[in-house]
């Protein structure tokens, strides 16, 4: 597909959906054998209207329940918190799935992940993980606190040894909103025992406001975004452990910590057309990686500078590249241009980067397709963002072919009858064997699992 060619598709469903976007669509499915092999080009079919009032499916599909906020865990250690946020899932034996979920609670969250000994980091911490073990049919056989006392917690990401990232997307130190420690770091979680990993920061990598990673699974090299809200914005960096691929535990051993410099870019948002390629990237050392006296961003890095960027959130890694998302930019927020989402490449090997997709302007004012958040590739070819803007919120697919389709939207009114709002999707990821997709309502916090007619 050419660089340049445009579309704006995907007006399907009972009330419509639109998005419009530019790029070169096959460029962002190479993470996966599937997905470089199959070529569909369509979606689904329209949304069907959940009797319910729950989830809008296309035909074929279903979703149950798995957890609620304000049910009761079955660990017994208290209630589901409030904020379902980022989540991956982990093959488990016996055919069961292991699912870890952030919660991204401040200090006036609704309901607190619960304090369990030995898994709190900060006692006044509101945010942290839950993790779900599931059966082969999705049944849900356990429920429990993973880490608790942490801030804010949004998304993150897998490491290639099946441990999750979870990222505090705050700088808040101690003293600050009644808290007893720093926080604004990156926790290990394990999703099988979560006893093994505790609630020890992962210091080395960094103090900022973070939102997501994704691991190189050759190198062992972690990518961090950073979704900081205001100019200047934030930064893409990358951790180079001490002990790479090293297993669980082993980014304790430290490493060091970078930041990326496009040279002559200090803003990627004024970056509009796309395969626009952009050679020799250099990577900054970080200063002061804790941030003691000034956040990360706005530390000194040399008269060259370093390359800012408006609400860097999604990550993850595909074939030999790492790709990131930039939710949107707004030049009346201080950005150098606008944008509804851009998809960026990065070739380490080549030290390289090319933007790959940018999303917008929306095609229908009801129901905006823009902002896109979480991002994952699909084991059957596809790609999954979950929405995060104004209106009616979904989950969109994108194929390999550049068709852009919904694939759930949220029925549950967090407004008034007359001002209707519906909570974002966050943490959308696949079962180990692709049969199932899970995906969480932000609020009111819900989990659900997708299955259906996987193509």
């Amino acid at each position: 597909m050419s660089a340049t060619r445009r579309q704006v598709l995907a007006r399907t469903g009972a009330l419509g959906a639109g998005i419009a976007f530019s790029g070169s669509i096959p460029e962002i499915f190479a993470g996966t054998a599937a997905a470089l092999e199959r070529t569909g080009s369509t979606g689904y079919g329209p949304l069907v209207p959940d009797p319910d009032g729950l989830l809008d499916l296309p035909a074929g599909f279903r979703y149950s329940v798995l957890s609620r906020e304000g049910d009761p865990l079955r660990s017994g250690e208290g209630k589901v918190p409030s904020n379902h946020d980022g989540m991956a899932a982990f093959p488990g034996r016996g055919g069961r799935t292991h699912l870890v979920r952030n919660h991204e609670n401040r200090v006036d969250a609704k309901i607190r992940v619960p304090a369990v000994e030995g898994l709190t980091y900060d006692p006044n911490g509101m945010g942290g993980c839950t993790a779900l073990t599931l059966g082969r049919g999705n049944g849900v056989l356990g429920e429990r606190v993973a880490i608790a006392g942490t801030a804010v917690n949004c998304a993150g990401g897998p490491t290639p040894w099946h441990t999750w990232l979870t990222c505090e997307e705050t700088e808040d130190k101690a003293g600050t909103n009644g808290y007893t420690k720093d926080h604004g770091f990156i926790f290990e979680v394990d999703p099988y025992d979560p006893g093994r990993t505790g609630a020890v920061p992962l210091t080395a990598m960094g103090r900022f406001q973070h939102e997501a990673i994704a691991v190189d699974p050759r190198k062992g090299v972690v990518y961090e975004t950073e979704d900081a809200f205001l100019k200047p914005f934030g930064l893409f960096y990358r951790f180079l452990p001490e002990k790479p691929l090293g297993g669980t535990g082993s980014l304790h051993a430290g490493g060091r910590l970078q930041a990326m410099r496009v040279p002559g870019v200090p803003d990627l948002s004024a970056i509009q057309e796309t395969g626009t390629t952009f050679e020799g990237i250099e990577w900054v050392p970080v200063p002061d990686p804790l941030a003691k006296e000034t956040p990360v961003r706005l530390q000194d890095f040399g008269p060259k500078g370093i390359t800012h960027a408006q609400k860097l959130e999604g990550c993850y890694w595909g074939g030999r590249c790492v790709y990131f998302v930039s939710s949107f930019a707004k030049s009346a927020e201080g950005s150098a241009a606008d944008h509804y989402g851009q998809v960026w490449r990065y070739d380490p090997d080549r030290r390289r980067l090319t933007l790959v997709v940018v999303f917008g302007p929306d095609t229908d004012l009801q129901l905006p397709g823009e902002s896109p958040d979480n991002i994952t590739l699909a084991p059957g070819g596809g790609l999954m963002v979950c929405e995060d803007g104004e209106g009616a919120q979904h989950v969109y697919g994108l194929t390999r072919g550049g068709t852009v389709y919904p694939m759930a939207r949220n029925r549950q009114n967090i407004g008034t009858p007359e001002e209707p709002e519906w909570g974002e999707f966050a943490g959308v990821t696949f079962a180990p064997d692709g049969r199932t997709m899970y995906v969480n309502c932000y609020t009111p916090g819900t989990t659900f699992a997708v299955t259906g007619p996987w193509r």
